[in-house]
């Protein structure tokens, strides 16, 4: 065995069979990969840090549907700031930092997606009150009403993610087969219950939500468009006009976030959720990348947050009175 090992580097050579190998990468293709991803993480963290600070800021958008926005923006911030660079380590370099934070890395990673998912969840579901049901809308989708939720969304993420990794929180490194490594093996039953709760049934409700919206959006800009409407009607284009938009808006994102999530999840299914190749790499890092597109489509459907995003660059932000500017 010890010939075997022979020109083989190894992440800890002093524990011979029992260590992993070193990434075989090349040293300019690594160099460029660390580059390469570096740049989206850093885009990630700044555009979704321009959302927080946008909407936590400007009191014109403490909205229902933007207190959703920036609960989104927190999670797709954490993944640009937390597990894209250690997903990058990961890849490219010996795992170093031991076992416990490899299972707190996993811990971590499950949180923050089952937040995004439950505030995808959260955002069609708004929308859908709005468009289908606009005339209990403000008495049902309140501030107060939606900050809870979104603490709640939070809280079961957390819990849901502690019961999903218990036995590698118990058991630090029980999944790895060599030192040197930080892998996740999901039994198949744990994988099959987490699928219809963490996919089919969310993207269920999602679609369905959606498709509800859909319909009701194309039947109201239907009667907007007719020239034989009532005054009451006409005094509500501008409102309709509005929620019509935001719909239209988070509806790319959703289907933006459906692109990049399914096919990680279908990948890890698919292999009996061992997760530890090139070409999962990529699928992880396409889910990543859904948190960098986020803000790029606020930016190209929303108005008030270029306006705001010029108002925090040029540091218009910090004059007296800049939280009350009408940002709409």
């Amino acid at each position: 065995m010890m010939e075997a090992q022979a020109g083989v580097a190894l992440c800890f050579p002093q524990l011979l069979n029992a260590s992993c190998r070193k990434p075989t990468l090349p040293w300019t293709e690594a160099v460029l990969l660390n580059i390469m991803l570096s740049l989206v993480s850093l885009m990630t963290v700044s555009l979704n840090l321009l959302v927080i600070i946008s909407v936590s800021h400007f009191r014109r958008l403490h909205t229902p549907t933007n207190i959703l926005l920036i609960s989104l923006a927190v999670s797709d911030f954490l993944v640009g700031l937390l597990l894209m660079p250690i997903e990058i380590f990961r890849k490219t370099s010996c795992w170093v930092l031991g076992d416990i934070m490899c299972s707190l890395y996993y811990y971590l990673n499950g949180n923050i997606v089952c937040a995004s998912i439950g505030n995808i969840v959260l955002i069609s579901t708004e929308r859908y009150v709005a468009i289908c049901d606009p005339l209990h809308y403000s008495t049902r989708v309140t501030v107060t009403r939606v900050k809870v939720c979104v603490c709640v969304c939070w809280l079961c993420a957390a819990l849901y993610s502690l019961f999903y990794m218990k036995d590698i929180l118990i058991q630090p490194g029980r999944t790895k087969s060599c030192h040197g490594e930080c892998v996740l093996v999901i039994d198949h039953i744990a994988g099959t219950v987490d699928l219809f709760l963490s996919v089919i049934i969310p993207m269920t409700i999602i679609a369905f939500l959606y498709l509800r919206v859909v319909v009701v959006a194309v039947s109201q800009a239907r009667t907007m468009r007719s020239h034989v409407t009532a005054v009451s009607l006409q005094v509500s284009v501008t409102t309709k006009k509005s929620e019509l938009k935001a719909a239209r808006t988070l509806g790319v994102l959703v289907v933006v976030y459906i692109m990049c999530f399914c096919p990680f999840y279908c990948y890890t299914l698919a292999v009996d959720s061992v997760v530890n190749t090139s070409f999962a790499s990529f699928l992880v890092f396409l889910f990543y990348f859904n948190s960098c597109l986020n803000p790029v489509i606020y930016a190209l459907f929303y108005r008030w947050f270029r306006k705001a995003v010029k108002l925090v660059m040029t540091l218009q932000i910090l004059q007296p009175g800049s939280r009350v500017a009408n940002i709409l």
